[in-house]
C-alpha cells in the first residue's frame, strides 16, 4: 500500500503492541508532553477510551478506507462502541475539523510516554481479536487525609511522576510494550505455588523474558515450567535468599503462614533488601502479620493478591491488588503487565486483602443467585437457556454470566475457580464485616449454600458446583 500522508485532526487505526488496531484521532499533544526521539510519529487520543499514545505513522492507518476491514477482524463489545464514538463525533462535527486536544491534568504535573515498534495488521478475517482494552493500566490510590478518594491511571507506556499532593505516584521505568511484549526487569524472580492461578502468572514471566526461579510443595508441578526456562528452588528459602524479588500465591491464611514461618520457609532466606509479594487471598490480620516478620528481618514486602480465575490467569489479563511498600510495587511493574491487564495500589498492608476479599464477597454471592435462578427457572418449567439469552441480552450481561451458565447448562464443573475457595473467601469477607460491626446478610446466606455444596463433595469443582447445592 503507498504511504499515506497524515496530519493533525486526521481521524486513524491506530495499533499498540498486542493489542487491536483501535480508532483514534490525531491531535494535539499537553503542551509538557515531548514528543519522542527517533521515527516520525503522531499523538493520538483514541476513541471510547481515555487513552492516548505516541503512535509511529507505519503503526497508523486512515479511518475511513479501511473502516470495514477493522469492523471484520474486530468483534469486541468495546470496539463497537468505540466505532460507534467515531460515528457520533462524525456527525456532530458535520464535516468541520475540532480539534480533541488533550487537557493537561490538574492533578498530574508531567507526563512521558515512549513509542512501540512496527506491526502488522491482522490478515485475515479467521483471526479475529479478543474483546479487550487496548492497554494495560496501573491504578494508584492515594490515600491521604482528604475524604475523597483518587485514582491515577496510566497506561504500559506513560509514566505519571508527581501529584499535587506531593505523592510520588508509580513509575513503570523498566517495563515499556515492544513488539507487543514487554522490557523485563533484570531482576530475579521467584515464585511459590503452582496452583490454577501461580500456573497461568509463572507461564507468562517466562513468556515475557522473565528470569525466573519457582518452587512447589508437589515438585512435579515444577517439571513443565524447567522446561520453559525456569529454574528449581529446592526449598522457599532457598529461592528467596536467591532471587530479588519473591512472589507466592498460596490457598489459604494458613497455607501462607506455614509458607513463611515454617521449616525452610520464605524467613529463612530473607535479608536485607530481600522482596517478598504475597498474592495469595487471605484477611488482613494475616497479611499484616507477614508484613510484620518479613520487615523485621529487614525485607520488603508487598501484598498483591489478584483477581481472576485460571483463564485470565492463562491470559496474562488478571486485576491486580497491590498495598504495601510503595518503592516494591513500582520494582513489581513489568512483572505485573506480564500476568494482568491492570493493577490497583490501595496504600498500607491489610487494603488489599480487605479490597480483595469484598470483591470476592460480591462474585461469589453472585455466582449463588445465578444458580438459583437456573434451579428456580427448572422448577417453574422455563427453559434455563431461554433465561440465560435474556440475560445476556440485559444489563447483567457479561463473561463471568455468559460462563458460568454455559458450565452449569452442560455439567461441566471443571475448575476454573475452585468452589472451596471462594466459600473460604466468603467465609473471611463474613469476619471482615463482623469486625466492624457490618452485616453481611446477603454473603452469609450464600456463604450456608456453598457449605451445602462442599458438603456435597464439590470441594474440587469449579465455583459454578454452588448450583449442585440446589438440586439434591
Amino acid at each position: 500500500m503507498a504511504a499515506v500522508s497524515l496530519r493533525l485532526g486526521d481521524l486513524v487505526w491506530g495499533k499498540l503492541g498486542r493489542y487491536p488496531p483501535w480508532p483514534g484521532k490525531i491531535v494535539n499533544p499537553p503542551k509538557d508532553l515531548k514528543k519522542p526521539r527517533g521515527k516520525k510519529c503522531f499523538f493520538v487520543k483514541f476513541f471510547g477510551t481515555e487513552d492516548h499514545a505516541w503512535i509511529k505513522v507505519e503503526q497508523l492507518k486512515p479511518y475511513h478506507p479501511h473502516k470495514e476491514e477493522m469492523i471484520k477482524i474486530n468483534k469486541g463489545k468495546r470496539f463497537q462502541q468505540a466505532v460507534d464514538a467515531v460515528e457520533e463525533f462524525l456527525r456532530k462535527t458535520k464535516g468541520k475539523d475540532q480539534d480533541l486536544t488533550i487537557p493537561e491534568s490538574s492533578t498530574v504535573k508531567r507526563v512521558m510516554t515512549g513509542t512501540v515498534a512496527g506491526f502488522k495488521w491482522p490478515p485475515s478475517v479467521s483471526e479475529p481479536v479478543k474483546d479487550s482494552d487496548p492497554h494495560f493500566h496501573h491504578f494508584l490510590l492515594s490515600q491521604t487525609e482528604k475524604p475523597a478518594v483518587c485514582y491515577q491511571a496510566i497506561t504500559k507506556k506513560l509514566k505519571v511522576c508527581e501529584e499535587e499532593t506531593g505523592s510520588t505516584s508509580i513509575q513503570a521505568a523498566d517495563s515499556t510494550a515492544v513488539n507487543g511484549s514487554i522490557t523485563p526487569t533484570d531482576k530475579k524472580i521467584g515464585f511459590l505455588g503452582l496452583g490454577l492461578m501461580g500456573s497461568g502468572i509463572v507461564s507468562n514471566l517466562l513468556k515475557m523474558g522473565h528470569t525466573v526461579t519457582v518452587w512447589n510443595r508437589t515438585a512435579e508441578k515444577c517439571d513443565l515450567f524447567i522446561q520453559e526456562g525456569a529454574r528449581l528452588g529446592r526449598t522457599p528459602a532457598e529461592v528467596v535468599s536467591t532471587c530479588d524479588i519473591t512472589f507466592a500465591c498460596v490457598s489459604d491464611p494458613k497455607a501462607a503462614k506455614d509458607l513463611v514461618l515454617g521449616p525452610s520457609g520464605v524467613l529463612q532466606g530473607i535479608r536485607p533488601g530481600k522482596c517478598y509479594v504475597d498474592m495469595s487471598t487471605v484477611d488482613a490480620d494475616t497479611v499484616t502479620e507477614l508484613a510484620q516478620v518479613i520487615v523485621s528481618r529487614g525485607g520488603r514486602f508487598l501484598e498483591a493478591p489478584v483477581s481472576g480465575n485460571q483463564q485470565l490467569s492463562n491470559d496474562g489479563m488478571l486485576v491486580i491488588l497491590a498495598a504495601g511498600d510503595r518503592g516494591l510495587y513500582e520494582d513489581c511493574s513489568s512483572c505485573f503487565q506480564a500476568m494482568g491487564k491492570t493493577s490497583f495500589f490501595l496504600g498500607e498492608v491489610g487494603n488489599a486483602a480487605k479490597m480483595m476479599l469484598i470483591v470476592n464477597m460480591v462474585q461469589g454471592s453472585f455466582m449463588a443467585t445465578i444458580a438459583e435462578g437456573l434451579t428456580l427457572a427448572q422448577v417453574t418449567g422455563q427453559s434455563q437457556q431461554t433465561l440465560l439469552d435474556i440475560l445476556n441480552q440485559g444489563q447483567l450481561a457479561s463473561i463471568f454470566l455468559d460462563q458460568k451458565c454455559q458450565n452449569i447448562l452442560q455439567g461441566n464443573f471443571k475448575p476454573d475457580f475452585y468452589l472451596k475457595y471462594i466459600q473460604k473467601d466468603l467465609r473471611l469477607a463474613i469476619a471482615l464485616g463482623d469486625s466492624v460491626n457490618h452485616p453481611t446478610p446477603m454473603a452469609a446466606a450464600a456463604n450456608e449454600v456453598y457449605k451445602r455444596a462442599k458438603a456435597l463433595d464439590q470441594s474440587d469443582n469449579d465455583m459454578s458446583a454452588v448450583y449442585r447445592a440446589y438440586i439434591h
